[in-house]
């Protein structure tokens, strides 16, 4: 749009002063040489200057339509609307006709001076007069924009934005959060300067390039209360004299994965790098390679609590259009210990628009997706949506998270807690008195939050030893068998967090070659108090002769021998364990509480335990690896004077042989 008015005006004068004279609105001499000289001044960029002489022009000539409208623009560029208003105004009392996209201009105007229905009115006006097709377009685009955000702003979320605290902002700027499921360790992108007594003679003065600022990566503690703690640099091999930054924690924070541009492994602009926590700090980045990077831009990377799927911006071909959100899935792990990736995705139309989509997020919850956008209805620039995943596992149209969320700067970066209840972003120093970037965090609204997630936290070790063990996670979901999370523990402490999706009843397994597995069970459905996670310690035994392990998942229909559907998981991983341990021999062993007579319960262990013998011989284990055996209720590991007892004795084991 000022570009438009701009070279108009800069047009006006391009002849001679003697053949100009006829060109212009009016023939005052005088007016049109004060006029000349405010226009090369404010080319200039000469803006106090420029006013005053094209204030002189207009005291010459009072109706004098060219100096108006630079005034317009020259109002416009200081972002004070009242007078770029009452100037273009002005302009259109003398010549409504002169330059019709002074009405487009006023709608832009009355916009950002927050008022509508004047905005709309001139917009319309414009559409009348203009016969620029494209002109018109973008005028309906403003009206729309426009309805969205008078209805937005006249019903306002409830926002309570908090800082982050002096811990974590300060006078530089603070973006890009990423937070673990527990809430306890904050990873943030630092702009800082690169000499600081250069920073401390120029200050704000000092232009934000790279020339004099670097992106680095801090980190800060949560204490006892939740409170951050003073943030440091995050220790390691990431932090370099380039840019580092849009990052991304696994969940359970031993995982990152970053941005880094213009480096000598890149394959395009910028790609997307992995590293992961030792007992020395970060590792030395590595280039996570195709399909994910490319030789087009690379950017912003989220990996999912899901501990499987990595989502990114990129601005490749065969997309909606600019830069869209790509997925991809995990394929494995390198034996240098980086995640390699697969069967790459664009999110589809229904995420992407032919402007640009920025920083997507998805919920600990697998369903809910949150990130900015340009391209969807708006209150201008980069705003924060979010979208739900349906029945079909479609994404639904994206919602607006509505006004003080949005504004018509840009919002990216939205993050929000497992638990579903806070959301964490950055914006430009909204009530900071530095007005740099901090980071906040507000209570989400209910219609705007996620399925809320607990998560089981611990360590993995030696049974016999007590040596920390870093083991693989899994867990499935009882009802379809899908694994709905992996995860890795700590290489080096055995420490390991696993996200729980509240809703469904899940197998969850840990395991570490040379060891038996565990097992687990999860049964979230029904209301559970997001809260109070879970604490478990895991003893992995030696895979050698006497050791056994306790299938939680095995299930049979009461007073029967029949399996449930569910044990499919379950079984189906004891498989796994004997085709990748193939000289092991097991015992498969029944356990009943003591309900009924001796007899009867003694019948009934030994039945199911045939019943997961002939599931996997069925299932292609030969069957001289294995035996099964009933015991009845003589092996009892808890009372059965309770029903809780009574539900722990009633157990399948498998023992090595």
């Amino acid at each position: 749009m000022r570009k438009t008015l701009l070279l108009f005006i800069l047009l006006s004068g391009i002849s001679l002063f003697s053949e100009a004279q006829s060109r212009y609105s009016v023939d005052n001499k005088r007016a049109i040489k004060f006029y000349q000289e405010g226009r090369s001044q404010y080319a200039a960029g000469n803006l106090e200057e420029a006013k005053e002489l094209l204030f002189k022009a207009l005291d010459k000539e009072a109706g004098f339509m060219e100096p108006m409208l630079l005034l317009g623009d020259l109002y416009h560029s200081q972002k004070q609307w009242d007078k770029e208003l009452e100037i273009l105004q002005k302009a259109l009392n003398v010549d409504s006709t002169f330059y019709v996209p002074t009405y487009y201009n006023i709608g832009i105007a009355a916009y950002h001076a927050e008022k509508y229905d004047l905005s709309i009115e001139h917009f319309k006006r414009y559409q009348e007069l203009s016969k620029n097709e494209e002109g018109r377009k973008r005028a309906e685009t403003m009206i729309n924009r426009v309805a969205f955000v008078k209805e937005a702003k006249a019903n306002p979320y409830d926002i309570d934005l908090k800082s982050a605290g002096e811990g974590v902002n300060s006078e530089f700027d603070e973006y890009w959060p990423s937070i673990t499921a527990d809430e306890q360790t904050m990873v943030i992108t630092v702009l800082m300067p690169r000499d600081m007594q250069l920073y401390r003679e120029k200050g704000e003065e000092l232009p934000k390039s790279s020339v004099f600022y670097q992106e680095d990566f801090y980190v800060s503690q949560a204490d006892s209360n939740g409170q951050w703690q003073d943030r440091h640099v995050l220790l390691g091999h990431l932090n370099t004299r380039s840019n580092e930054g849009a990052q991304t924690l696994s969940a359970d924070g031993n995982w990152m994965f970053y941005t880094g541009c213009g480096r000598s492994d890149s394959k395009g602009s910028c790609d997307i790098y992995f590293s992961r926590k030792t007992n020395q700090g970060w590792s030395a980045p590595v280039n996570i390679g195709a399909p994910v990077n490319s030789p087009f831009w690379e950017s912003q990377p989220h990996f999912a609590a899901d501990g499987q799927t990595l989502y990114f911006i990129s601005n490749r071909g065969k997309g909606a259009g600019g830069k869209d959100i790509w997925r991809a899935t995990l394929q494995g792990i390198k034996e240098d210990g980086t995640p390699y990736f697969g069967d790459l995705k664009n999110l589809g139309d229904t995420i992407n628009t032919r402007g640009d989509e920025n920083s997507p997020f998805l919920h600990h919850d697998g369903e809910t997706l949150y990130f900015s956008s340009n391209g969807h209805q708006g209150m201008g620039g980069m705003d924060l949506f979010m979208s739900r995943k349906d029945e079909e596992g479609k994404w639904i149209s994206p919602k607006n998270m509505g006004y003080p969320i949005n504004t018509s700067k840009d919002e990216i970066g939205l993050i929000v807690t497992a638990k579903g209840d806070k959301a964490y972003f950055s914006s430009d120093g909204r009530g900071a008195e530095t007005g740099a970037k901090d980071i906040y965090s507000f209570r989400l609204p209910e219609e705007l939050r996620p399925n809320p997630v607990l998560y089981v936290k611990g360590k993995v070790y030696d049974v016999e030893t007590g040596e920390v063990l870093p083991a693989d996670f899994q867990l499935k979901s009882l009802q379809t068998g899908e694994t709905v999370i992996r995860s890795h523990g700590n290489s080096f402490s055995g420490e390991f967090l696993v996200s729980l999706p509240v809703g469904g009843e899940y197998a969850f397994k840990a395991d570490h070659p040379g060891y038996l597995f565990y097992s687990g069970n999860f049964n979230l459905k029904g209301d559970h108090p997001v809260d109070k996670p879970y604490y478990l310690d895991i003893g992995l035994k030696p895979i050698k002769e006497g050791a056994t392990v306790r299938l939680e998942n095995v299930f049979f229909e009461t007073d029967s021998y029949e399996l449930k559907p569910e044990s499919k998981v379950e079984l189906d991983e004891v498989i796994e364990f004997l085709n990748n341990n193939p000289g092991v021999r097991i015992m498969l062993e029944g356990h009943t509480d003591n309900v009924g007579t001796e007899e009867y319960n003694l019948t009934l262990s030994e039945n199911r335990a045939r019943a997961v013998y002939n599931y996997l011989v069925k299932e292609g284990i030969d069957e001289n690896r294995l035996e099964y055996k009933g015991y009845g209720f003589s092996q009892p590991v808890e009372s059965n004077q309770t029903k809780e007892g009574r539900a722990r004795n009633r157990r399948t084991e498998m023992r090595i042989l």
